[in-house]
């Protein structure tokens, strides 16, 4: 495929395609292979390209999704942890998968560009993953199991080989969460409408595939894992996560890539640097007159065009008179293009929307800690099958796998008839609609909490640390509705941080948004944290002790949800406000 592409491109240079049409044969984002060269449209990205990138997200998050759905009940039933040290190790290891993607994402837009980022970054995963199964597997390295009541601690080595595995497997994210699915949206054409239509339906699709692989992991690997051992059901999820390297190299004949367009966060820094420099000096108001190159200075970015707001960061492309007498312009820390000035723009314009997404990743972060929680403290037998708590959140994937083609099929052409948009929905609208659903869910969680805990009472269990006969099936629809708000927002915020970014900085924006989940994921431990500290002041029991029959909960269920209505307000707010990136 690719020495046919060659051959094509010689004989259009041979035999001098005229320019116009030159241009249709190749795309307009300046896409090239990953030596660098221009690729023919026909037989690069769009759909054939994005079996195999689908294909290593979803063996990626079945690896992912192995260790992080049942990590909770390692750390308490191996390593002897309490709830809310476990709980918060979890949030923390979960908030550091997306912290890392900050790293991964500056070294793919500034250096090594998308492809090169996943693939050095999935080896440091592999490895990782086999680290952890090894802590699994080899009696020395895991603490000895309980004798009655009686757990040995795990010893600071055994501590140390886990947790190292841990969060190599966390560095490892780092370099694919935030370029895979800009990767993907990579493969269709920006430039042209027919492409940047699929690219939509990309993204539902991508999400997809992240819930089928979590699917296999909540369900068979859970089972495997609290019935067969933790070294195989450790062991499984490294040999997806290599099944997904191979996945990855398999395209690489058919990628378009993006040129890596230098250090996003040097060129903030220059705007920053040199509107301070020009303080004194008014912004003409004629905004033909700020500076700008002929072509885009930026590597692999399009120019963008002056909007009027934070007017003191144009005077960094504002011309000095020396400037002018002395006709040097090649200073970035002096003098800025409107482009470079308008990507910090669109950052700034960005954060609000950003910022409140925050809460949302707090409320999804229950599902792999208290939600899990809750449920092992129900009756999880259902004839004669017991069900691991943790594999409830496979009714969260169904869901997702539900809504994404009923999203994607019927819900989008349906609103695209009303509101004549391309995909439906805005994307800010999209969000907004997924976290009302978040305030439902954590509503509904706190409902089936208050009759776990009036069941627990009227059968004398509050004392008790034992399950209450109250069916673990009653968490269903807390985690069908979590799922149908994961579609909304997650896959909204996929879109909107895409479409939204500049050209330069796509991989930099999708880990700012995956930085939300980042925030959340601590944000929870630290409303841990507090209500812990807070409740148990006075030698009272708290609202979540070692033996939730005789806590609250519910209590902590309803503050989320309270919280989830109040950022709901203020992201309806920030999104009525939010102006859109205007590209040249």
């Amino acid at each position: 495929m690719g020495t046919q592409g060659q051959e094509d491109e010689r004989l259009l240079l041979e035999e001098g395609v005229p320019q116009n049409e030159s241009r249709g044969l190749y795309t307009g984002d300046g896409s090239v292979d990953i030596r660098g060269q221009p690729v023919l449209k026909r037989n690069t990205g769009n759909w054939r390209a994005c079996p195999f990138i689908l294909g290593t997200e979803c063996c990626e998050r079945l690896a992912y999704y192995g260790i992080a759905t049942n990590l909770v009940t390692y750390l308490t039933k191996k390593l002897h942890e309490g709830n809310v040290s476990a709980a918060r190790n979890v949030s923390t290891w979960a908030g550091t998968c997306y912290l890392t993607p900050l790293i991964g994402a500056v070294l793919a837009d500034a250096y090594w560009g998308r492809y090169w980022t996943i693939a050095a970054f999935s080896t440091i995963y592999f490895i990782g993953m086999c680290i952890l199964t090894l802590s699994a597997t080899i009696p020395a390295f895991k603490p000895a199991g309980c004798v009655g009541s009686i757990c040995p601690s795990a010893t600071p080595v055994q501590y140390t080989i886990f947790f190292f595995g841990l969060y190599m497997i966390a560095l490892g994210t780092g370099g694919i969460k935030p370029c895979v699915s800009s990767f993907g949206a990579d493969q269709f054409d920006d430039t042209d409408p027919k492409e940047r239509v699929k690219k939509g339906s990309f993204f539902n699709w991508f999400y997809f595939s992240i819930n089928i692989g979590a699917f296999v992991s909540s369900s068979l690997i859970v089972w495997i894992q609290d019935n067969a051992g933790w070294g195989l059901g450790f062991g499984i999820p490294a040999l997806f996560m290599g099944i997904a390297i191979v996945s990855f190299f398999a395209g690489t004949p058919l990628y378009r890539c993006q040129k890596p367009g230098g250090s996003p966060l040097t060129r903030m820094c220059q705007v920053l640097v040199a509107s301070f420099h020009k303080w004194n000096i008014e912004v003409p108001e004629d905004s033909s007159l700020l500076y700008e190159t002929h072509t885009s200075a930026i590597e692999g970015s399009r120019k963008l065009d002056h909007t009027d707001e934070l007017k003191c960061l144009d005077k960094a492309a504002v011309i000095s008179d020396d400037e002018n007498k002395s006709e040097e312009f090649s200073n970035p820390w002096r003098l800025c293009t409107v482009t470079q000035v308008e990507e910090l723009k669109i950052l700034i314009r960005m954060f609000p929307i950003w910022a409140t997404g925050i809460v949302f990743a707090a409320v999804y972060a229950q599902m792999s800690t208290m939600f899990v929680e809750q449920g092992m403290m129900m009756d999880t037998t259902i004839g004669s099958f017991a069900i691991p708590a943790a594999s409830l959140s496979t009714f969260d994937v169904i869901s997702v796998i539900f809504w994404v083609p009923v999203y994607d099929r019927f819900l989008v052409p349906i609103a695209r008839k009303f509101t004549g948009k391309e995909r439906g929905f805005s994307e800010l609208q999209r969000m907004g609609i997924g976290l009302f659903i978040s305030v439902l869910c954590m509503s509904a969680a706190a409902l089936v909490e208050m009759k776990r805990l009036s069941i627990a009472r009227a059968l004398g269990l509050v004392d008790e640390a034992v399950p209450v006969p109250l069916s673990i099936l009653w968490q269903i629809p807390q985690y069908f509705l979590l799922g149908a708000a994961e579609v909304c927002t997650f896959i909204g915020q996929l879109e909107f941080f895409y479409d939204q970014s500049p050209d330069a900085m796509r991989s930099l924006c999708s880990a700012l948004a995956l930085l939300t989940t980042s925030l959340g994921n601590y944000l929870s431990s630290f409303i841990l944290t507090v209500v812990t500290y807070i409740t148990t002041k006075g030698g009272r029991v708290g609202w979540i002790p070692d033996n939730l029959n005789e806590g609250h909960l519910d209590y902590f269920f309803w503050l989320l949800a309270g919280l989830s209505f109040l950022n709901m307000v203020v992201y309806v707010f920030c999104a009525k406000k939010y102006k859109h990136k205007r590209a040249s």
